[in-house]
Order: structure tokens, then sequence, then C-alpha cells
């Protein structure tokens, strides 16, 4: 036994297949089944049921890839805990949902590889469900998403900000009553398969609205721009970073008995080996949404800034 054969496990466990998990780590089919027949030959027991189409973890199978997932996170966490600050290199996977990534994340990210230039962050969009999922699975060592309503018991969670939900509509709409708008406008609809499009959603019902859809998207940069061009109006939650070239559009709240809001937070492994990378990146992104306004540098400034750094 190996930890590279530890690592095939996991990979058959997290992807459902063997020609998946021969290309996630690397190697040819041939060569998984292999090393999972060399486990189940050196410990005496079945890992999968072959009986099915795709080969499913047998209890016991189960039950021994949760152990190597342990094995492996203590291995990789040997070197990194007695490095300190060393030890923030290499890759960090971060998640994050649509609405962070041209706003928060690149600002926090940027922070955080100026501070750490060994380490290198790779960042995989997605909706709250799908990137949780990944971050179980070990596939994510971190996402930010908005907190769902069961967060599994062997997650950490680390609030970043409390965005409320409102209104947006265009300059050229009628009046700033968001009721009236609802009802007399088409309706831009943020993707229902996102939490927040299901919080939406819900408030709409309670509020007993009928909205005439007209398109559902997932982007707020795409949707804003429907709505600066008086296509219709969009409820979403209220960024924690605002953009110094964001479109003018009507931003109105939403009025009601109670708080609505998306609430942004990370979420990763309680026990993950990248803790202090983890930590560090949660920190940027507080530091971020505490700055509160996001510029952007012109094109001339960024190449006075790499000719500077030359010259020096």
């Amino acid at each position: 036994m190996s930890i590279r054969t530890l690592k095939t496990l996991i990979a058959v466990a997290d992807s459902g297949s063997f020609s998946a998990a021969a290309k996630q780590v690397f190697i040819t089919h041939v060569a998984v089944s292999q090393q999972i027949r060399a486990l189940e030959d050196e410990w005496k027991i079945t890992l999968f049921d072959r009986t099915h189409r795709t080969p499913e973890l047998t209890p016991a199978g189960r039950a021994l890839v949760a152990k190597a997932r342990e094995v492996v996170a203590a291995y990789e966490n040997i070197v990194p805990s007695v490095l300190g600050n060393q030890g923030i290199e290499g890759v960090l996977s971060l998640g994050a949902v649509p609405t962070t990534l041209t706003g928060l994340v690149p600002s926090a990210v940027s922070k955080l590889i100026n501070d750490y230039p060994s380490l290198r962050v790779a960042v995989v969009p997605g909706l709250t469900t799908s990137l949780i999922q990944q971050v179980e699975r070990g596939s994510l060592d971190l996402a930010i998403v908005s907190k769902p309503q069961f967060i599994p018991r062997n997650m950490a969670w680390y609030d970043l900000a409390d965005e409320p939900l409102e209104l947006l509509a265009s300059l050229e709409s009628d009046g700033r009553d968001p009721i009236h708008l609802l009802k007399n406008s088409p309706f831009i609809r943020f993707s229902r398969q996102a939490v927040v499009g299901g919080l939406i959603e819900t408030w709409l019902q309670e509020n007993k609205i009928v909205v005439r859809e007209s398109m559902e998207l997932e982007s707020l940069e795409a949707i804003s721009s429907m709505v600066y061009y008086n296509l219709g109006v969009s409820i979403t939650p209220r960024t924690c970073i605002t953009a110094s070239n964001a479109l003018p559009l009507k931003h109105l709240p939403l009025e009601s008995g109670r708080n609505w809001s998306r609430i942004l937070g990370c979420v990763s492994r309680a026990d993950s080996v990248r803790i202090r990378a983890i930590d560090e990146m949660n920190a940027k992104l507080t530091a971020t949404i505490r700055e509160g306004k996001l510029s952007f540098p012109s094109v001339t400034t960024r190449s006075k800034k790499r000719t500077s750094n030359r010259d020096y």
C-alpha cells in the first residue's frame, strides 16, 4: 500500500468511475484497476461491488475511503505543519459563485498572492450546492458560496457578508416602487438553481407577486446589462463590493416585515490540511469587503507599474 494508491482509491470514490479516476490521477484505466485489486488482495476485503454497470463502494469500502482521506491528509500536512509561512505555497483551489468573480475574488486573490508569491490560486466558478459538494469531496480547498440551509457536519463555515436583496431597475423605468415595477415590468430572474434564486422566489411567493418572467440568468453582470437597457427588472443581492465602473441603475430596497438577504461566506473541510492558506484567504476576503469599493486601474497605470518593476 502506498499514498499514491490511496489517492487513486479516493479519486475513484469521488469521480464515480475507474475511467474518470484515471484521468484525475494521470494513469491508465488498467493501472487504476490493478491498484484497486492490489488493495483488495492486501486487505482481504471487497472495496467495490462490481455487479453494477458502474462499480459501487461496499460498506467496508466507504469506511476505508474515509480512513484513506485521513491518512492522505496527514501525509500532505507533514511539511506545511512545520514550515510556518513557507507552508503557504503550491496551489490553493478556490470555488466561487458567479456574483463574486468580477469584484471580490480578483481583488482578494491579488492581495493574497502579493503577500505569498509562492502560492497559486486556481479559481473554479459554480453554484453553491455544486461547490460545497466539491469541497466535501476534497476537489476544492474552499469555496465562496451563499449560506445554505444546512451545512454538512464535517465542514467549517466562515461568515463574510450580509447582502440584502434589492430590486434593479433601469433609470428610465416608471417610479421607485418595487411592487409596482415588479407587477408592470418583465421580470429577469436570478437562476433558481442558485441558493439566492430560491430565496428570491420565496420572497415573491410570500408577497403574493406574480411576475411576467422574460429570462433567467445566473450572472449578475448579464442581469445588470439587461436591466440597463430597460428589458425588465430583477431582484438580486446587493453585492458587498461596489465596482467604480458599475452600470447606473436604480437600486431599490425590498420593504418587508423581515430581513431578506443572502449570507455570503466561505466553506472548507474542517480537517483540511490547507488551513493556513484558507485562513489567509478568508482574511484577504474580509479586508476586501471592509474596503467596500473596487477601483479598476487603467491600462496606462498598469503599464507604468510593470515598467517601474522592471526598472528596479
